[in-house]
């Protein structure tokens, strides 16, 4: 009988197959096929280098195990497996994970919870379609627009891009995401790794009951899929992968109460959130509360378009953190101010938390949510993991 070992392990119910764990790894122990992305257990060697830069915590699942499952087990896994006991040396079957080695079990603890851990979908969501088109079958969209949404400068180039599908379907949802991989070869020859955007629009399109849909691209320095979107001229065509993601959705419910948090173009879903419930409960919807950084107002995406939005659809804090003569202030300092509307959803048993932009901005949140609580008298992990398993507690980070 084998020794118990630790395989790591890759959620495919949570994975929304944006590769840069792949792309990260510094051993190639991670690979994909058209469904899942899996780590191969021979190469593995739990450097970790793969933790951090996952959007969803996806990547972060461990079994112990005494025989490795096998890439072709993990390709057709609809959802992870669940701990089974083990049998040691001796032959005896050990019934709890508490039963293993203390240098074992404290391998299966989560190892970034930045990411926000696994979450599951809030309960009223309606089911998304996810990877109907897999990297290798992509959908082709033509470009209908390309538009900036900024003023364009060296480093504050952010568009707003609308994909038309023609007759084929693409069905998307409100916080999912698709993927999309620029012409050409790494170094290395082989197909750049697809980059996943999240679509900034409703689930009826851009354009109410049109098959198509936007995104938000900001033009990175040396971003090889970034200014190939930003590049695109109306009639352009584009290889489309997704939807992806069966998390970060919007609950049907339009009583349940949201906070959204967002920096950047991490602004897309909450855009698409918005359009949605203006379109189908603008009148019975409790109001969204929504906290937003930019650098100023002339940095921030959709600054025009936000400011026509009625309170009664979504309370919004635009925060900026570059405004001359003024102290640099962030999304963080705007919710310590604003604490008692913050607790109202954190009370509610209706009520979502959703955080999506740069990762830099998950330190400063955490902290905000953390004295928030605790000056109410809430333990904030506690909460948080609570609301998390519930559905009600999401983070996308990039």
């Amino acid at each position: 009988m084998n020794a118990p070992l630790k395989q790591h392990l890759i959620d495919p119910e949570i994975c929304i197959r944006c590769y840069t764990c792949e792309a990260t790894c510094p051993i190639e122990a991670i690979t994909h096929n058209d469904d899942n992305v899996v780590v191969d257990a021979d190469i593995c060697n739990h450097c970790m280098d793969c933790i951090p830069v996952c959007p969803t915590g996806s990547i972060d699942n461990w079994r112990v195990v005494n025989t490795p499952f096998t890439l072709d087990e993990q390709f057709e896994w609809e959802e992870l497996p669940e701990q089974e006991p083990l049998e040691t040396a001796a032959g005896k079957p050990e019934a709890t994970l508490e039963a293993l080695d203390d240098d074992i079990a404290s391998l299966l603890t989560e190892a970034h919870s930045g990411a926000g851990g696994a979450t599951r979908a809030p309960a009223t969501a309606t089911k998304p379609v996810v990877n109907l088109y897999p990297p290798s079958r992509p959908v082709m969209a033509t470009v209908q627009g390309n538009y900036k949404l900024t003023e364009n400068t060296a480093d504050n180039d952010v568009r707003h891009i609308i994909l038309d599908f023609g007759e084929q379907r693409f069905p998307v949802l409100e916080g999912q995401s698709v993927g999309i991989v620029a012409p050409g070869k790494q170094d290395n020859g082989r197909p750049h790794i697809p980059r996943l955007y999240s679509v900034s629009s409703p689930r009826d399109g851009e354009r109410a009951n049109f098959n198509n849909l936007s995104l938000t691209v900001k033009r990175e320095n040396n971003g090889i899929c970034s200014n190939y979107l930003c590049d695109l001229k109306k009639g352009d065509r584009v290889n489309i992968t997704g939807p992806f993601g069966a998390t970060f959705l919007l609950p049907s419910d339009p009583q349940a109460q949201l906070l959204l948090i967002c920096t950047g173009t991490g602004s897309a879903p909450f855009r698409a959130f918005t359009m949605h419930r203006q379109r189908v409960a603008a009148n019975q919807a409790t109001p969204m509360l929504m906290f937003f950084g930019a650098r100023t107002p002339e940095t921030l995406p959709y600054f025009g378009p936000l400011k026509k939005v009625p309170d009664s659809v979504l309370q919004q804090h635009l925060v900026f953190s570059r405004m001359p003569d003024q102290p640099k202030r962030y999304v963080q300092d705007e919710m310590r101010d604003h604490a008692k509307q913050i607790l109202d959803v954190l009370e509610n048993e209706n009520g979502y938390v959703y955080i999506c932009g740069l990762r830099a901005m998950e330190d400063g949140v955490n902290q905000a949510m953390e004295s928030i609580s605790t000056e109410a008298g809430k333990n904030w992990p506690e909460l948080r993991d609570h609301m998390r398993g519930e559905g009600r507690y999401h983070v996308e980070t990039y």
